[in-house]
């Protein structure tokens, strides 16, 4: 083997590991609201302190540079600020469902917003969906209809919250690929922390409630802290390999929730969320290997 293609090959490798850290650090995330859904916490409180954190981190990443007008300039303000309103809104329905859902089941229901990014980029984007993609994106959504068994004694109406909530990321994910290349990633961060914090503060007023433990302190805290990593981390993976690459260790989250779920909360999923999950699993990967083996080959460059 070549010493570029070595060089091609540890890069690749420490973006998948990337890749799994980052979804790890987004696992605690949602273990700790839980955690902290069930201590009585609120979801405004929780989704405000998420964004504070998140704000504080990348006020200090941009500020290494020294602050200036220019450092938070962008030509694109108005899709940026859809882009950051749109997080914001899915991380407020996916907290308020994870105390009423157990964390398989929001996670498996929130792996159908790559589905709906590929019915969507059609229209929004002028791409083209073929046969197999949209076979892919049919069986996706029977997946969900299998976790979410709307005509079953066992559906609670919060399980549309996950719906939504990857309906929010969809929209998210396509801005997120209008605006790359575009906007710098630090800048895009800086206005999600701003805007979300912006808007939770009233409902975070309104809705505190004190953590009783410090542990509840530590998990309160931390979650903006967890959010920034984990975005960062995904952004820098991105940076080292390609998404084709990259896209099958996303699952990885599922994997995570499963294990924390039942080591902190005794969780175990049943058989219809398994086969759910499994169904969008394999409707995600069939869209993957279409995109991948349509998209020309990468070549990632060692740096010298």
């Amino acid at each position: 083997m070549s010493v570029a293609a070595r060089a091609n090959e540890d890069r690749a490798g420490l973006g998948i590991a990337m890749m799994l850290l980052a979804y790890l650090s987004m696992a605690f995330i949602d273990t700790s609201v839980k955690w902290l859904t069930l201590a009585g916490l609120a979801a405004l409180q929780l989704s405000f302190m998420r964004y504070l954190g998140a704000l504080a981190i990348s006020l200090l990443d941009i500020g290494r540079g020294g602050f200036s007008r220019d450092r938070f300039a962008t030509d694109h303000l108005g899709l940026v600020s859809l882009r950051a309103l749109l997080l914001a809104a899915a991380t407020v329905i996916n907290f308020v469902a994870l105390r009423y859902l157990p964390m398989t089941v929001t996670s498996a229901i929130m792996f159908s917003a790559p589905l709906l990014v590929c019915a969507l980029s059609m229209p929004m984007l002028g791409e083209r969906v073929g046969r197999w993609r949209w076979g892919a994106i049919l069986l996706g959504f029977c997946g969900v209809l299998v976790v979410i068994r709307p005509l079953g004694a066992e559906f609670h109406p919060a399980m549309l919250l996950p719906l939504l909530n990857a309906l929010c990321l969809a929209f998210y994910s396509i801005l997120t690929r209008r605006l790359s290349g575009r906007v710098a990633t630090q800048t895009m961060q800086f206005y999600a922390g701003l805007i979300g914090t912006a808007l939770l503060l009233p409902g975070a007023i309104l809705t505190w409630v004190t953590p009783a433990t410090p542990l509840d302190w530590l998990l309160l805290v931390a979650l903006g802290l967890w959010g920034w990593f984990g975005h960062e981390l995904l952004t820098r993976a991105h940076g080292l390999a390609p998404s084709s690459t990259l896209m099958p260790y996303s699952y990885s989250f599922m994997i995570y929730l499963t294990i924390s779920g039942y080591l902190v909360f005794g969780s175990v999923p049943d058989g219809f969320t398994l086969v759910g999950a499994g169904i969008i699993v394999i409707s995600g990967l069939v869209i993957w290997a279409r995109e991948r083996r349509r998209a020309p080959p990468i070549v990632i460059k060692p740096r010298l």
